[in-house]
């Protein structure tokens, strides 16, 4: 098992800052953001210049986060999603980077759960096929506040896709808020996982809005979840990839970004190895 900086953790920093504060802060390797690198990318950066520099810091790079919207199906908008996923994958190979994180919004939330699944099973195998092309992998998320939201649907889009580069990744409050269990988690293949989001948080109270910089801006430990329980599910499939703390909390983004990047390695070693 190895250590990752979330870039959502230090959420205002650069790209570059990230690899320093990864690097002086005992990290092994780096959970990129991926607007952090595209406006790198933008803004006169290169991709040899950034693996040079995440090399130097004899660092790795475990993981850009994340090809959103996914649930894109319709003509121009398919296409622009799919061009967004082959400069993250062309990026990810660049980089030396297993896995590109993949995930799907609120744009088809109006449709039949049947209808959902047949629309992701169709992109996430599309997407996938470009992977296949530069050996880059692709973890699904489910994401607690859409209809596709279940560990269980995006298993099965594994199972329908049928491509050998496509697996989950484990964020404990997504999860615990779409109702799943670490019971659920403890039984999984681990060639399945692909990440670890370790991360506590609360469910919204009657009326509240699903805000993550609300409902996840807490240490681990601090919410509402059994947050050693999830470590030890995950722990128990036999997993040894990247762990990293998704940290979404305003107050802890306008602190000193170090302080909070070892604040969260530390949680992390906490539960994980004691």
């Amino acid at each position: 098992m190895f250590l990752g900086l979330h870039g959502v953790s230090t959420n205002h920093s650069n790209l570059l800052t990230d690899i320093r504060v990864a690097r002086e802060t005992g990290y092994d390797s780096l959970e990129i953001l991926a607007s952090k690198l595209i406006r790198y990318l933008d803004n006169g950066g290169t991709l040899s210049r950034l693996a040079h520099a995440i090399k130097a810091s004899h660092l790795s790079t475990g993981c850009v986060n994340a090809l959103l919207s996914i649930e894109r199906h319709k003509g121009e908008e398919k296409q622009q999603m799919l061009d967004e996923a082959r400069r993250l994958t062309l990026a990810a190979e660049a980089l030396d980077c297993p896995t590109v994180q993949i995930l799907a919004l609120n744009g088809i939330d109006h449709e039949s759960d049947d209808t959902i699944m047949d629309i992701m099973t169709e992109n996430v195998e599309a997407i996938g096929r470009i992977g296949l092309e530069h050996n880059v992998r692709y973890q699904i998320e489910v994401i607690a506040f859409t209809k596709f939201r279940k560990l269980e649907q995006g298993l099965e889009i594994i199972r329908r896709a049928g491509l050998t580069n496509i697996g989950m990744v484990i964020d404990f409050w997504h999860l615990y808020a779409a109702g799943n269990t670490p019971a659920d988690v403890a039984v999984l293949d681990p060639g399945l996982i692909y990440g670890v989001h370790f991360c506590d948080g609360r469910l919204p109270r009657p009326g509240e809005a699903w805000d993550q910089s609300v409902l996840r801006a807490y240490m681990p430990g601090e919410g509402e979840m059994d947050v050693q329980a999830w470590t030890d599910a995950v722990r128990k499939t036999g997993y040894d990839g990247m762990w990293t703390a998704e940290l979404f909390s305003p107050a802890c983004w306008e602190t000193d970004i170090f302080d909070a990047a070892t604040i969260c390695r530390e949680n992390m070693e906490r539960f994980i190895f004691t």
